[in-house]
């Protein structure tokens, strides 16, 4: 089974820009304005490396 992110969006500010967008290495997620991170389920390679950069846990590997 393919592990995904997904977004917990209780945990997520959303006062900002989000630091884990820049950090996916295949443009998996992306933000519009400062509402939380959109994860393109087509893209995500379940690598993780957002979630463990996330400072606020919103971002899961599921």
């Amino acid at each position: 089974m393919d592990r995904k992110i997904e977004v917990l969006i209780k945990n997520c500010p959303q006062n900002h820009k989000c630091p884990a967008v820049r950090i996916c290495p295949v443009g998996a997620l992306s933000q519009t304005e400062n509402n939380a991170p959109v994860v393109d389920l087509e893209k995500c390679i379940g690598c993780g490396k957002c979630s463990n950069f996330c400072p606020k846990k919103a971002l899961i590997l599921k």
